[in-house]
């Protein structure tokens, strides 16, 4: 008897090290604030904002959630772009929309009025190929999710009052599983 639940409890502890295991194969948070002082060029501005995802790399995908508050100007679209830090570059996904230039399934931006949250679901069909050039073809989810990780691409919010950027953060990845927040 006591031989069976040792064999039970080492089965039961293997079995809880795997699915730990592989529940963090694949996934990974990132975290960001987003502020005028992060664009560039640098601006003063009420506006912040905060972008949330998860990027699982074994069903090709990044689920976000893009929120912002104390905009001065109305929203007109946002993005992630693929640049070093204090660079522009070019954009590489949609998060949103109200200028109907995003690729089809781009949602809208909410605009009540200053401030508000969209999410979704980006895919490698909502990969562009505007950095083809620099090694981001259209569809290419794995070099969307290299940059991400290694400090490569920001994501950025645009509005009325500041049409290249209000707010923006360079996305650095956090290493974590989901677990860790």
């Amino acid at each position: 008897m006591m031989r069976k639940t040792a064999l039970l409890a080492t089965a039961v502890i293997v079995l809880a090290g795997s699915i730990a295991g592989h529940a963090n194969d694949g996934f990974r948070r990132v975290r960001e604030f987003l502020t005028g002082y992060q664009e560039v060029p640098v601006i003063s501005t009420t506006g912040h904002g905060s972008f949330n995802a998860v990027i699982d790399e074994t069903a090709s995908e990044i689920r976000y959630v893009l929120r912002y508050a104390d905009l001065e100007g109305t929203i007109t679209q946002s993005h992630i772009h693929f640049a070093a830090p204090n660079n522009t570059g070019q954009i590489v996904v949609f998060l949103c929309s109200n200028l109907g230039n995003g690729p089809a399934g781009t949602p809208a931006c909410p605009t009540p009025p200053l401030d508000g949250e969209v999410e979704g679901t980006l895919t490698p069909a909502s990969v562009l190929g505007n950095a083809a050039a620099q090694g981001i073809e259209a569809g290419s989810f794995g070099e969307l999710v290299g940059a991400i990780r290694n400090g490569a691409t920001y994501v950025n919010i645009h509005s009325t009052k500041w049409p290249a950027g209000e707010v923006r953060s360079q996305i650095q990845h956090d290493q974590s599983g989901p677990d860790k927040h």
